[in-house]
């Protein structure tokens, strides 16, 4: 019989082993990589299903669950105490008082079960929670001395220098009625405007975009050059103060007081007698949340009175004199007014849709994309439907699904039977490769968005790098019949540009000095900026080893191309077909007359041979070199730039926020990761 009973509790008990490890990820995703997988609800769900299996099986009990202590965002190659802020890592300092995290609710019901658990006639402050990083101010004699991250709970990192760059938070405090000790916490946040422009640069650069402002707060936070972390332009909301012969009997007080000081205290803080109140607060703050310069994610109770917060004390990772209501996510009801269709560069044509405008996360939404044919039959959308758009935190703007057609559709709006069969730019028909979602555009040299697409590639930085040929004048010039390829561009004349509106002769001098020097720019960029299809800039650069100028690349075949690393059949047939074509042949021609670099000298001697043999990723953001530069480093000491994980990867050289799959797959695979520090001290 015992028997029987230990099969049916195995799959729970396994359960409890999955749950465990599913928590463990999330939390190291969340406050490690910034690189959230589950939303809050989906954590707190799958946490109270693990808390009641552990009460349920009390001798499977573990110090280490998710259930007894707080995730942490340490920084886990750089713990020991020695090492400061000199880009080396961040000194890890004990709490005086642990940081814990807030119980979640997400309802009414939630929100009156935890209030009938406090003792009668209590009051209650209602707060604002910031979506942002969690930070710990010390204060000595009115002198910042310690700037702590949540860490683990019980240790942060000290990060602060980076803090001290932050205007809204004070170096010293010049008053005599403050105590010899006290701590201030808060959220450490980029505003919406900061966010937007900061993922504008990232875009420009080629650099993986952040998802949304506290993943860039925590990533600028964790940055080693404190300039940088000043040009980004953090803001703070402190919201706490902790320590000995403190004024004050309440919560609220005590905020008042900080605020009176000096620091950067919301204005949003109520405090409220009863549930009404506290829920009027949350129906006002879900609205009005929106207008604000910082996101928010909810509604922060706590006890005012401070003895009756010492009173209910704590559990084992949270207070229980305060919770957290979080705010449902992001998601409206709009119209699709209409579907148009976008050419790229390479001819695929995306569905986008045009909304009615909602907002949503701080942002006015308009447009997002429908990725393709397959897609927007998958949610069955036609314009004139009610459509639901959803952020999620997230910067991209998604179409989830769609309301009840018969009750919501608009009839007014012409209906889209179907995915186009013609270019709706150039009017060429479509074609579709069997194996691939997208339809694309055949007519490369007369369809105007990848005639301008390919020019806009050529002038780009990793190409020719031309200044002053941005997008706009791009499609000014190509308007007005002065572009119509890449070869136009060195027939270019001072006077047709000054003469084009918002340019004048100054601008037009400056772009024929861009184009002047781009006559010099070495030969495996030139191919790299020719924009054959799939031929990216590392394959470039493996070309140009082998083939030294553009003739013998010409006449190479496509057996003879697939003996260089990382060609394969596809590039290989690309480029024959790019040389097989005439009008290629003739727009190089012109290139050629023009002085650009079509030949180049034989690849250097590595320096070294320390990297020989070996296969390395580079993901994210890095704070010593550029991208750029590493990848060189990689080839000048033997080593071989690969684009995706797999398991002859050898390492990945991991930066700030490196990507979520790729981490993945390296964790599965079991491939090394190792830090900015220590590939430079591999050289």
């Amino acid at each position: 019989m015992m028997d029987l009973f230990s099969q049916i509790e195995e799959p729970e008990r396994e359960e409890l082993k999955r749950l465990r490890k599913e928590l463990e990820e999330a939390n190291y995703k969340y406050y490690v990589l910034n690189m959230p997988t589950l939303s809050d609800r989906e954590f707190d769900e799958k946490m109270h299903r693990l808390q009641a299996l552990e009460a349920q099986y009390p001798d499977m009990f573990d110090p280490k669950s998710p259930t007894q202590h707080v995730g942490s965002d340490l920084d886990k190659g750089q713990r020991t105490k020695d090492k400061g802020q000199n880009g080396k890592g961040f000194e890890t300092v004990k709490h005086k008082y642990p940081m814990l995290s807030l119980a979640n609710s997400y309802s009414r019901e939630e929100i009156e079960e935890w209030v009938r658990k406090l003792p009668s006639g209590v009051e209650i402050v209602c707060e604002l929670k910031y979506d942002g990083l969690s930070i710990s101010l010390w204060y000595e004699n009115g002198q910042l001395v310690r700037a702590l991250t949540r860490g683990d709970g019980q240790q942060g990192d000290d990060v602060i220098a980076n803090i001290k760059t932050i205007p809204s938070i004070p170096w010293k405090i010049e008053r005599n009625d403050i105590p010899a000790f006290f701590e201030l916490r808060g959220e450490v946040l980029l505003p919406w405007e900061r966010f937007e422009a900061l993922n504008k640069e990232r875009e420009e650069q080629e650099e993986p975009l952040f998802a949304n402002p506290r993943n860039a707060a925590s990533g600028t936070l964790k940055l080693q050059d404190p300039r940088e972390v000043a040009r980004r332009g953090l803001d703070a909301y402190l919201y706490y103060m902790l320590g000995e012969d403190l004024p004050g009997t309440t919560h609220f007080e005590r905020l008042e007081t900080a605020k009176e000081w000096g620091f950067h205290i919301s204005d949003a803080i109520k405090v409220c007698k009863n549930v009404d109140e506290v829920m009027a607060y949350i129906a006002y703050w879900d609205t009005e949340r929106k207008n604000l310069p910082v996101a928010t994610d909810g509604i922060v109770l706590k006890v005012n009175n401070l003895t009756q917060q010492e009173e209910l004390g704590f559990t084992a990772k949270t207070p229980r004199w305060a919770i957290a209501y979080k705010f449902p996510a992001e998601k409206q009801l709009t119209l699709l007014k209409e579907i148009t269709y976008q050419v790229g560069r390479t001819g695929v044509v995306t569905p986008v849709a045009n909304l009615e405008p909602v907002q949503l996360s701080g942002t006015i939404v308009q447009r997002a994309t429908l990725h393709n044919e397959d897609f927007i039959k998958s949610l069955d959308i036609r314009p004139g439907d009610r459509v639901w758009v959803e952020k999620g935190g997230e910067i991209i703007p998604k179409i989830v699904g769609r309301a009840d057609r018969e009750e919501t559709s608009d009839p007014r709006i012409p209906r889209t039977p179907s995915f186009p069969s013609c270019c709706p730019e150039c009017g060429t028909p479509l074609i579709r490769v069997e194996g691939e979602a997208a339809w694309r555009c055949p007519n490369e040299a007369g369809c105007p968005p990848q005639i301008k697409g390919k020019i806009e590639h050529f002038v780009s930085r990793k190409a020719m790098n031309i200044d002053g040929l941005g997008e706009e004048t791009i499609d000014l010039l190509f308007r007005q019949g002065l572009l119509h390829n890449i070869a136009d561009i060195y027939d270019l004349k001072l006077e047709d540009i000054a003469a084009q509106e918002r340019l004048g002769e100054k601008s037009a001098q400056n772009m024929l000095d861009g184009i002047e020097a781009s006559k010099r720019v070495p030969w495996a960029r030139v191919l790299f900026a020719l924009g054959i299809r799939m031929v990216g800039e590392t394959t470039a650069k493996k070309i140009a080893r082998v083939y030294h100028s553009i003739d013998s690349l010409q006449w190479a075949t496509a057996e003879q191309l697939c003996a260089i690393e990382d060609v394969g059949p596809q590039i290989a047939e690309n480029i024959v077909a790019y040389f097989n074509d005439i009008r290629n042949l003739e727009i190089l021609e012109r290139l050629r007359q023009a002085g650009l670099q079509f030949e180049g000298e034989a690849a250097e001697e590595p320096q070294s041979d320390k990297l020989a043999g070996m296969s390395i990723v580079i993901s994210g953001t890095f704070a010593q070199h550029s991208r750029d530069e590493y990848k060189a480093m990689i080839e000048a000491h033997g080593g071989k730039n690969v684009g995706s994980v797999s398991k002859k990867t050898s390492f990945i050289l991991a930066g700030e926020n490196m990507g979520p799959e790729k981490r993945k797959k390296a964790e599965d695979l079991g491939i090394k990761m190792i830090s900015e520090e220590e590939f430079l001290q591999m050289l």
